[in-house]
């Protein structure tokens, strides 16, 4: 359901999505109008709460957005290293390693530390990633409206 609580305003008032009032006093106000007058009411109610529902998920699913954006930074860095592996660090280091070793097994060593370093990084995307999170208020909130917007049956007469 619609309440105050779904209402955002901002500084400008961008964003804001006006609500349903939820109180006696709207229910009582209803005597003495005209059929017309009450299904015009209600259908307004029902458009600003379907706007009221969208704004929610706009709100929930960018902040979500954000997060994923932010996570891809080290799927970003990962690639990166991957491709240019800081190459005069990584032949610097294979060619000292080669002081010990054959030539071949000091790069294959080299070789082998920049994909840990490179799979390190996609590690850590991987789990800034794993932490978005599904709109769990707005899917609330639209199983609640559905459940409220279905028409009540009343208790069903049992056959004798």
């Amino acid at each position: 359901m619609s309440s105050q609580e779904h209402e955002r305003n901002g500084r400008d008032a961008h964003g804001a999505v006006p609500y349903i009032p939820l109180s006696p006093e709207a229910e009582s106000a209803s005597d003495g109008q005209s059929i017309g007058s009450l299904v015009s009411q209600a259908t307004q109610h029902l458009s600003t709460l379907v706007r009221a529902e969208v704004e929610l998920a706009k709100s929930e699913v960018m902040g979500e957005v954000k997060k994923g954006a932010k996570g891809s930074v080290f799927f970003i860095v990962a690639g990166v290293i991957g491709l240019y592996s800081s190459f005069f660090f990584f032949f610097f280091l294979g060619e000292l390693l080669s002081e010990w070793l054959k030539r071949w097994a000091a790069f294959g060593i080299v070789f082998l530390l920049m994909l840990l370093v490179a799979g390190l990084f996609g590690l850590l995307g991987y789990r800034k990633v794993k932490k978005i999170r599904a709109p769990e208020r707005t899917i609330t909130s639209v199983k609640d409206t559905a459940a409220a917007l279905k028409p009540r049956r009343d208790t069903v007469p049992e056959h004798s």
